[in-house]
């Protein structure tokens, strides 16, 4: 398998081969696999996303208010008197 690598990746790599922390490419790559499939197990599973709402009437039906009898309606608003 052929890889093109970024020049800063190829340095990256070469620095470790010549730090010693590996012998060669493959160990390199098949460290880094090791590492990752690690990892991966050990994140938590993220929640599937929910499905959006169609529209405001679906969000509100869906509510866990709806169905309450609670009197959302907003009071007219007549305004204060002031004095001028």
């Amino acid at each position: 398998m052929a890889v093109e690598l970024k020049a800063e990746t190829e340095q990256l790599v070469q620095q470790e081969i010549e730090s010693g922390h590996f012998r060669d490419i493959d160990e390199l790559i098949v460290e880094g696999v090791r590492a990752f499939r690690q990892q991966s197990k050990a994140m938590p599973v993220i929640a599937k996303p929910r499905t959006p709402r169609q529209n405001l009437a679906d969000f509100l039906s869906a509510s866990p208010f709806a169905g309450s009898e609670i009197n959302l309606e907003r009071q007219r608003d007549y305004g204060r008197p002031i004095d001028l």
